[in-house]
């Protein structure tokens, strides 16, 4: 599940937590670094006042004096003469030495009269200043925390203003508004970047929903087409049935009405099996792949053809071609290919084989128009709509013979076939290798 917060209450709070632990940070190294300086600053005052003492000394300043002269605010001098005697500030001469809290510094140094100077540098200053510079770098941490939210959470809004634009467009789309986008100025940038991929999606979901809606359409469209045709053959196989059942119908009758009883159903049964196989291709037909030469393929089919049309001068050449297919639904393509010519030649069907595994038919009837030679590959599309379906079929052969190419990863085209004006197919298919062989005819 995806998180709702407030993004920007949480860029907000995640902001002050990084400020804080900065402010942290520097708060620590700026309290060592004066800390350290201070120390810095108290020896250079204290080395500084001991040589001071030395000249003094030079110069025959007696002991006594000579504290009084040395001792400033802050800094404690003590001198120690040979005998041992202590000389000290407000006091006289004793034998107690200089005393020192932790955290004091202490410099001693050698007079030129053989006396000993001790310096000691009061800490208290040193801890005062720190103090000092604490409180102040708290204040002005609590100060910037406070001052940084409330700039951050006032502009975080203008930050993510092409959020709300997303949300906008994203809204207007449910409502019907399908052609707005976004249209990023930069698509190198994390807000650019996901502009970028929603407009991505958004043409992805409309391309997809124009695809649902025609394949809707076409769906529709087919099963419309194909109630029209089946219903042509139920309706004489209804007639030829009703009549065949009449009383005191003459046997020659009776046996005319039978043979149009098996006509019809057999128009109607391969109108049925060609919806099967349709159906099957859209579904993702299943193929048994094997080595198949398609020469001897063709052979088969064109002798069928022979057979079926003994007016028609059908030829076959071309070499011995390898490709790895299922064999029957092949033939099945070749089979819808050459009837489709048988239907439209008039007097020769020409069919070559060749390289790269590509099947060629040609006839030599009226051709197909520039403008049609994808139409024809539709399901349930005759050209010539006068004709009846016994002479020109139901309009799906020529589909079904591309669904079954395709599947195998080839294609079927109606192509150019130049000034000659005849109807030219192409099939092609991946070919095996070694799959070329010696020229036939």
């Amino acid at each position: 599940m995806l998180r709702t917060v407030s993004l920007r209450r949480r860029v907000t709070a995640l902001s002050m937590i990084v400020l804080a632990v900065v402010l942290l940070v520097v708060g620590v190294l700026t309290d060592v670094l004066v800390a350290a300086q201070t120390r810095s600053d108290l020896d250079t005052r204290l080395q500084a006042r001991a040589a001071t003492a030395a000249r003094l000394v030079e110069q025959g300043v007696r002991q006594g004096d000579l504290v009084r002269e040395i001792e400033s605010p802050g800094v404690h001098a003590f001198v120690t003469a040979g005998d041992g005697t202590v000389y000290r500030d407000g006091r006289g001469p004793g034998r107690r030495g200089p005393d020192s809290r932790t955290g004091d510094r202490v410099v001693q140094s050698a007079l030129p009269d053989g006396s000993t100077l001790t310096l000691v540098g009061d800490s208290s200053e040193v801890s005062a200043d720190q103090r000092r510079v604490r409180r102040t770098m708290f204040l002005l941490s609590i100060a910037a925390l406070v001052v940084a939210g409330v700039v951050t959470f006032a502009s975080t809004r203008v930050a993510l203003a092409p959020l709300d634009a997303m949300t906008a467009l994203a809204r207007s789309i449910t409502r019907g508004d399908r052609g707005s986008r976004l249209a990023p100025t930069r698509t190198d940038t994390e807000l650019g970047r996901t502009a970028a991929a929603f407009d991505a999606m958004l043409d992805a979901l409309e391309g997809a929903e124009a695809s649902a809606r025609a394949s809707e359409f076409r769906t529709r469209q087919f099963v419309a087409d194909a109630a029209h045709e089946l219903r042509t053959p139920l309706a004489g196989v209804q007639a030829a049935a009703e009549a065949a059942v009449a009383p005191g119908l003459a046997p020659e009758d009776r046996d005319r009405l039978h043979l149009l009883l098996l006509r019809e159903a057999h128009r109607a049964g391969r109108l049925v099996d060609d919806l099967l196989v349709l159906a099957r291709i859209d579904a993702g037909i299943e193929l048994r792949r094997e080595p198949v030469d398609l020469l001897e393929l063709a052979r088969g089919e064109v002798e069928r053809v022979r057979l079926l049309a003994p007016g028609l001068d059908v030829g076959l050449s071309g070499e011995a071609v390898t490709v790895l297919g299922d064999a029957p639904r092949l033939a099945q393509v070749l089979a819808n290919l050459l009837d489709n010519a048988r239907r439209h030649a008039a007097g020769r069907i020409s069919v070559q084989v060749g390289g790269p595994a590509t099947v060629t038919v040609t006839d030599d009837g009226p051709g197909v128009a520039p403008a049609d030679r994808e139409r024809i590959f539709e399901r349930l599309v005759r050209l010539d709509e006068a004709r009846s379906s016994d002479d020109g079929g139901a309009g799906l052969g020529l589909a079904i013979a591309r669904g079954i190419a395709r599947a195998h990863g080839g294609d079927l085209r109606c192509v150019d076939p130049g000034a000659s004006g005849m109807a030219r197919f192409e099939l092609h298919l991946p070919a095996a290798r070694g799959g070329s062989g010696k020229p036939h005819s």
